[in-house]
């Protein structure tokens, strides 16, 4: 029997009885999104490369906090456009 269970123990999917992939897709399909987030990050685990940790610690560094200010008050002054207004044009 194979059982796969993420941590915290919240995904159980098990695949004793599922000898194909269309069964086991079936199985899926029936998981929660959080569920299958969890699958996900399993299946495919984020590690963070060279360009994450130099982003990381710029950012601890305050390297971004001229630009975030910056940002923060045009969208005060009203000199942003709604990000779905950006994805929904042509």
């Amino acid at each position: 029997m194979f059982r796969l269970a993420l941590t915290p123990p919240r995904l159980a999917l098990s695949v004793s009885n599922m000898s194909t992939v269309a069964e086991i897709w079936s199985a899926i399909q029936e998981l929660s999104p959080q569920e299958r987030c969890e699958l996900e990050a399993l299946l495919h685990p984020f590690e963070d490369d060279d360009w994450d940790r130099q982003t990381k610690a710029d950012a601890a560094a305050g390297k971004f906090d001229e630009m975030r200010r910056q940002a923060e008050a045009e969208h005060a002054a009203g000199k942003t456009v709604p990000l779905d207004d950006i994805l929904d044009e042509p």
